[in-house]
């Protein structure tokens, strides 16, 4: 069973897989254009959509974010094992 250590650096591999994938920028980029066009082109009244929309939004950009996390916590375990490597003499 791999450490906690090796899991986080397999999920911050699998993270930057998904976020290099040029399917998943394409999707993400249109998805956030069309919900900002549809926030920029609502009615004054209507809050409760600009809300929902602004809502969904977040949710896109909190996954986009939790994949990039996890490439910085992958990134620094790795740089982290290079310093103690470097120490070592190794």
């Amino acid at each position: 069973m791999p450490t906690q250590e090796e899991q986080l650096v397999m999920a911050g591999d699998e993270a930057e897989v998904v976020l290099t994938a040029p399917a998943f920028t394409s999707v993400v980029n249109h998805i956030v254009d069309v919900t900002l066009a549809e926030i920029m082109n609502s009615k004054p009244d209507e809050a409760e959509k600009r809300e929902r929309l602004y809502n969904h939004y977040r949710a896109i950009a909190d996954v986009v974010n939790t994949l990039k996390q996890r490439v910085e916590v992958r990134d620094q375990i790795r740089s982290q094992g290079d310093t103690s490597q470097e120490e070592q003499g190794l």
